[in-house]
């Protein structure tokens, strides 16, 4: 029977859930009678050959046989299946129906309201106990005069105050299990009927009841905080920039603008990203930049260049501007991913921390290129590549774009779908297990290392050709610090294997929305370092946290 206060008891509930239970086990029973000879065999002999696929104890002749016995009996149990599969939907629809004509209305609701008023009569007893526990420490306080008797009675205050705590908790969370067992009951009945199949619809609802009973405010800031925290700059941003400036931030033009200068970066930080999952960094990003920068615009230079290469003038003019296009593309993509590979072999060789490696990367390129170029500047690229690389589409939209989405589309499918992906998070993960476990933590490194360098490459060329050229060995000077903010704000973990490409999506544009909109509101460049570092030890900050909290 009820409990007091609109309180149902476990017996109660049960009785209200048995005969909505009863209703559809009878529907089940018949699903199940149809299913036995088609669907069931159906899924048996599936499974049956798939075992013998696998099985080697088996000769091939042997498995070519048993295969075809069970092809044959497959035949059979489709046919049934078939000529069974209207009553079977009918069943479903007839059983679904019920479900939703009933099953709020004579079990759901009524749990959620016993689960409401318990948690009021739970809150109501423990502020109660508070005020009564409360009432007696002063009391026992008062008749206490020696120092140490008072330190002592505060800790033992201390202590029952988290006992009651901790005992309340736990009721809450009793009253939370059982309004979301009441929930998901249904979709168990739904999961029989349909063979664990689900409408829309219904995922949605099993998300969004998942997202509430598993939410935490305090791990939700842990999560977010950093995200709201720069939303709120951003939105601060908006409003004051058509006060200072008389021009509003978020204009279609604007946004457009942002994603154009994310595009290139977004190479860059799927590089860098890479390697922060395996534990480590890169910090010559911006040399490779550099670099490439002066490479291409050499190549993609119309006549002669005005700067010189190790004391050399090219011209490349002699060649197709497609052929110089992509000749300045391959240059690019071997000289980073020839740097990248070489550090990545002395992290994966001999153990050296990829900040080292990286680091020498970084001071060899810039000492080359300064040196070869003398810091001149190679000037412009031929005009028409752009318009034929990057053109905007409809006068507008910079096609640009298109090339990071197809980056970020490659590197997820890598990333999630590969055996190349799941062995990035092993190795970034734990090094000793993943080796044990039979990877190759030295093949998975470079391999890395080398895709970091083609991206690196395809990212700069792009900035080149965004850029019309400006091919100077300082260009990208920062970059790296950039790339890598956006992968931590994006929540890839400097612990390693930790991380998803849409965190690097998200972390690119946070950035880069951040200094467009500083610029725009005359934001000295060099205070905007000051705002990239605070997000930055932001970041890394929350991220230990919540390796700790782990801990």
């Amino acid at each position: 029977m009820a409990i007091e206060n609109g309180i149902l008891s476990l017996e109660e509930e049960q009785r209200l859930l048995a005969p909505i239970d009863a209703h559809v086990a009878g529907i089940q029973d018949k699903i199940n009678a149809l299913r036995r000879d088609g669907t069931d065999n159906v899924i048996a002999l599936t499974n049956h050959m798939a075992i013998i696929r696998e099985n080697a104890n088996y000769t091939k002749a042997e498995k070519a046989r048993m295969i075809a016995e069970d092809k044959q009996a497959l035949v059979k149990a489709k046919a049934v299946e078939a000529q069974n599969k209207g009553q079977v939907n009918a069943l479903i629809a007839e059983a679904v129906k019920y479900l939703d004509e009933n099953y709020d209305t004579a079990y759901y609701n009524k749990v959620v309201a016993s689960c409401e008023a318990q948690k009021s009569a739970e809150n109501a007893r423990y502020n109660a106990e508070l005020a009564s526990m409360k009432k007696q420490y002063e009391a026992d306080l008062a008749k206490l005069t020696n120092a140490g008797e008072i330190k002592d009675e505060k800790y033992v205050f201390k202590n029952k105050l988290f006992d009651a705590k901790l005992k309340h908790d736990s009721t809450l969370q009793e009253i939370k299990d059982r309004q979301h067992d009441a929930f998901t009951h249904r979709y168990h009945l739904i999961d029989l009927l349909r063979l664990s199949r689900f409408t829309f619809m219904e995922n949605q609802k099993q998300k969004l009841e998942n997202y509430r009973y598993t939410f935490n405010i305090k791990q939700f800031l842990l999560n977010n905080g950093l995200y709201i925290a720069i939303l709120a700059v951003f939105a601060l941003l908006c409003v004051l920039t058509p006060i200072i400036k008389h021009t509003q931030l978020l204009t279609t033009n604007n946004i457009l603008n942002i994603l154009q200068a994310a595009s290139p970066r977004m190479f860059l930080a799927l590089g860098v990203g890479g390697l922060i999952l395996l534990g480590g960094t890169d910090l010559s990003v911006g040399r490779m930049v550099g670099t490439s920068m002066v490479l291409s615009t050499m190549i993609m230079h119309k006549g002669i260049n005005t700067g010189m290469l190790f004391g050399k003038v090219f011209d490349f003019t002699g060649l197709p501007i497609g052929v110089r296009i992509v000749l300045a593309l391959v240059v690019c993509m071997c000289v980073t991913t020839t740097f990248s590979a070489i550090a990545g072999f002395f992290t994966a060789r001999f153990k050296i921390h990829p900040f080292i490696s990286t680091m020498a990367n970084m001071l060899m390129m810039f000492g080359l290129m300064t040196f070869a170029t003398k810091g001149v500047s190679f000037g412009a690229i031929e005009m028409t590549i752009p318009k034929t690389i990057i053109p905007k589409i409809g006068g507008q939209f910079p096609s640009i774009i298109l090339w990071a989405v197809a980056a970020v589309i490659v590197m997820y499918f890598i990333w999630n779908k590969t055996r190349l992906g799941k062995n990035m998070y092993a190795v970034g993960g734990n090094q000793e297990a993943a080796a044990v476990s039979g990877i190759s933590v030295f093949k998975i490194t470079i391999i890395t290392f080398v895709i970091a360098g083609i991206l690196y490459g395809f990212g700069a060329w792009l900035e080149c050709i965004r850029m019309v050229g400006s091919g100077s060995s300082a260009y990208g000077q920062g970059w790296e610090t950039d790339a890598i903010a956006a992968c931590v704000v994006g929540g890839i973990s400097f612990k390693g294997g930790i991380g998803k490409i849409q965190g690097i999506v998200v972390g690119v544009l946070i950035f880069t929305a951040l200094t467009y909109s500083l610029t725009i509101l005359g934001v000295d460049t060099n205070l905007q370092f000051v705002f990239s570092g605070i997000i930055i030890l932001s970041a890394v900050t929350i991220d230990c946290l919540k390796y700790v909290q782990k801990k």
